[in-house]
């Protein structure tokens, strides 16, 4: 046995999973007694009635609460830190994050200031960021609607500064939420574009936490049953999205992808992501990885042969015989979802941003970068950018 097979596994959130668990809040134990709900600005949570159904099942647990709601697909520093003072002035005990992965990134940020106080850039390590170090941060709970970032059982999040254009991850065992409901009847509503951005943000959490140098054996079984799941049961979610069967699996596999992000890491692909919906607020992050994944995998296909064709096989229970069928495999799953004619340029992306990009994920995602299977000099990740764009 190889002396470097070392892990931790710790992942203390109490998780609540399967389909109308939502309506069995109020009979958890919470851990406080006034909530910050946090939702984006957007009308979905109010439209479908998900906020109602939460403030009603806080009511009925005695809980009173206040509502937070612009947080935006990109979420950015300063409604953190707008929601922080909120939260201090209602004298909020814990903080609920409610929706997608940007709500409740943007709940563990409040979460954060509230507790510490000062700008929630004091906090960020890396970049321009102050490196106060987390000592505490208010309880949280997550109730994801959307299946894609795992955010509910990690220990992560990213927020932009949208003064410095820097898109940063931000991280502490202080901030895994103490509770987690997914509830996939929340999900059955999200659009198949979406469903499908969303869905492969899960799935190259997944297959980055399995090639990079982070891996883990305890990652590895989250990773390869995520990507599994996905690659079966995601394109089912995104042509009927009415399938609840599929909801389910999709969001359990987002769920494992959260948890590998809790024993592993994202890789190069999230840094280089990152910089580009920085400077472009309006591309969906999913869609950015879409854009990049065949390009970026592409790169490594020699550096990791024997676990590009373990995870292939476990996506498509067929042998593999090269690690290119990975790239086959990821190629046809994009068909499937109807993705795989992603443009760049759509969102505005020229040619002339890949130097700033690069430089970008350089200085600002450089703790990921440094767990691709093999090191990429500036040249390689603007070669990346330049073959993937379209």
């Amino acid at each position: 046995m190889s002396s470097k097979m070392k892990f931790c596994l710790n992942i203390p959130t109490r998780l609540i999973f399967g389909a109308g668990e939502l309506n069995n809040l109020s009979k958890l134990s919470l851990p406080g007694k006034k909530a910050l709900i946090v939702i984006s600005g957007g009308t979905s949570m109010k439209r479908y009635g998900y906020l109602d159904r939460l403030q009603a099942q806080l009511a009925k647990a005695g809980v009173d609460s206040v509502t937070f709601d612009k947080i935006m697909p990109n979420p950015i520093k300063s409604h953190v830190n707008e929601g922080a003072a909120l939260c201090v002035q209602e004298k909020c005990d814990f903080v609920i994050g409610m929706g997608g992965g940007s709500s409740i990134d943007s709940a563990k940020a409040i979460a954060i200031v509230a507790a510490g106080g000062g700008d929630f850039w004091d906090y960020v390590q890396g970049g321009t960021g102050g490196g106060r170090p987390i000592a505490r941060a208010l309880p949280i709970v997550a109730i994801p609607t959307t299946a894609g970032t795992g955010t509910e059982v990690d220990l992560w999040g990213v927020v932009t500064n949208e003064e410095t254009q820097e898109k940063m991850g931000f991280g502490s065992p202080m901030i895994y939420p103490a509770l987690a409901i997914v509830d996939p009847e929340l999900m059955v509503t999200v659009p198949p574009r979406l469903t499908a951005y969303q869905g492969f943000d899960a799935f190259f959490h997944a297959a980055e936490g399995y090639i990079g140098k982070a891996h883990t054996p305890i990652s590895d079984l989250y990773a390869l049953e995520a990507t599994r799941l996905l690659y079966k049961y995601l394109p089912v979610a995104v042509n009927d999205p009415n399938n609840l069967w599929a909801r389910i699996k999709v969001a359990w596999a987002s769920t494992l992808a959260g948890m590998v992000e809790s024993t592993s890491c994202c890789t190069g692909e999230h840094a280089m992501e990152h910089a580009m919906s920085a400077f472009y607020p309006d591309l969906p992050h999913g869609a950015g990885l879409i854009a990049l994944s065949q390009s970026y995998f592409k790169t490594f296909k020699n550096d990791a042969m024997k676990r590009y064709m373990k995870m292939t096989e476990k996506m498509t229970q067929a042998k593999s015989a090269r690690p290119s069928d990975f790239l086959d495999a990821l190629a046809r799953m994009q068909r499937q979802c109807g993705v795989d004619d992603l443009r760049l340029s759509d969102w505005g992306i020229t040619e002339a941003d890949f130097e700033r990009f690069a430089d970008n994920a350089i200085a600002t995602g450089q703790a990921m970068l440094d767990l691709d299977p093999r090191f990429l000099n500036r040249e390689e990740i603007i070669d990346i950018y330049r073959d993937a764009f379209k």
